[in-house]
Parts: structure tokens; sequence; C-alpha cells
């Protein structure tokens, strides 16, 4: 797909029907008069009343897109999906519960437009995570695990605001769960990330997902999958002669 516009958002849903609306309403604030944007939803084949509610945005926010999976796919896959489906040259992803400020977004782009082209992921930094005790731990405890087996020189790969280059996000290997590791893949792909402090907030609708417990199981595999791709690639630049 060529692009057509400088940006796209796209959020990855299951089950959040009461964040819809404000996190819709608020990227639309963030971003109207900034940038030509389209905003794309995910739904991951939601139970409650999700769809009827972007469906029920679409006059307020003619920027919204929404797609949804015929069944349960998990979020990485979802936001495979946005991208796919976006046509933007650029994507910023959001998470669907409303922790991550769509405000930080224009910082994002700014962060970009003061970088250079071999830059192509700018990761959000939660410095001051609004979780339970026992999430921040684990996450610490994760990212600092993390860090010593793949070398990303990233503090937070967790947090779910990020901006990247929809073609580099492409061309990266697909596995489930790889959203958590962007910063080391691209980095394997032979980009340079760069990590931007950021808002978080605390859930204002619905449950979590993910608990440390299941958290932790897949991470040891995806880790050592991660490993071995790191381990294994050659990264080539090639010039037209």
């Amino acid at each position: 797909m060529t692009a057509s516009l400088p940006l796209s958002v796209v959020v990855p849903v299951f089950n959040e029907e009461g964040n819809v609306a404000p996190l819709v309403r608020e990227i639309v604030a963030a971003l109207r008069g900034v940038t030509d944007f389209e905003i794309v939803y995910v739904d991951d084949c939601s139970k409650d009343g999700t769809v009827a509610a972007l469906q029920a945005l679409k006059s307020e926010a003619p920027e919204l897109r929404v797609v949804r999976h015929l069944r349960n796919s998990g979020q990485s896959t979802a936001t495979r999906t946005g991208v796919k489906a976006a046509r933007g040259a650029w994507i910023a992803t959001l998470d669907g519960d409303g922790q991550n400020d769509p405000a930080d977004i224009p910082k994002l782009l700014a962060k970009r437009d003061a970088s250079g082209p071999e830059v192509k992921l700018f990761a959000g930094w939660r410095v001051n995570r609004q979780d339970t005790g026992s999430k921040r731990w684990a996450s610490k405890a994760a990212n600092a695990i993390r860090s010593r087996m793949l070398r990303d020189s990233t503090p937070d790969t967790g947090c779910g605001i990020k901006l990247f280059e929809r073609d580099a996000f492409l061309d990266l290997p697909y596995f489930d769960h790889m959203h958590r590791y962007l910063p080391a893949l691209m980095q394997r792909a032979g980009w340079q990330t760069v990590s931007v402090p950021v808002n978080h907030r605390h859930r204002a609708s619905g449950v979590s997902k993910y608990n440390n417990l299941n958290r932790a199981l897949v991470g040891i595999s995806d880790l050592r999958g991660v490993s071995w791709l790191i381990k294994r690639s050659r990264v080539t630049r090639v010039e037209e002669v």
C-alpha cells in the first residue's frame, strides 16, 4: 500500500467499551491542526460493546476507521493488522486502555523531526508509572533481564505508545508478542531507536488483560527466540549503482 497520509494512529483493543470514546476524542484533540492523520482501531473480537461504541463515533471523528478480527488473535497480531491497513507513512501506536496519553504523540513527532533518517523507532518511556506495585516490580525485573540478554539500550519496551516508520515495521520478522521487542528488532534490522519520556495514567475503565505470571511464562520463551534472531542476523546496506 502506498502511503497517502503522514501519520496513522493504530489502537488495538479487546473489550474496551468504556475507554473508546474518551481516547478517540483525545487523539483528535491532540492531532487536529498538527498533522493530517487517521485513527485505525483494530477490534480483537471483543465480546462487549466496543465495536458499537466505535461505530457511534464515526460521525464525530471522520478520521476513524475500524477493522475487526473474526477471532481473538492477541495484541501483536492486532497491531500488525492495523499497520497493514494503515495509510500513513509513520505509525503511532497506543494501548486501548487509555493509560497512554495521546498528547505525547506530537512530542514523538517533534523528536522524529529532530533526528536523522537512521532512527526508525521512537519508544515511549513511562518514567512515572501509574500501575500497581506488583506490576511495576515485575516490569522492572523483566526489563532488566531483557536488557541484559538483548542489549537493546531501552529502559521500557512495554510502553504502548510508540512512533515508527510503517515500511521498517513491516520488514521485521513477525511472531506473537513481537510488540514487546520492537527496539531490539529494529536494531537487529540495522536501524537506530530512541526512548522518549512520556506520561502514564491510571486505567479509567475495564480491567487489564494480563497478569504477572502469564507475562513471565511467555516472556522466557520470547526472549530466547529474539536472542536467537539477533545472533543470526546479517545486516547489509545496499546502494544502486
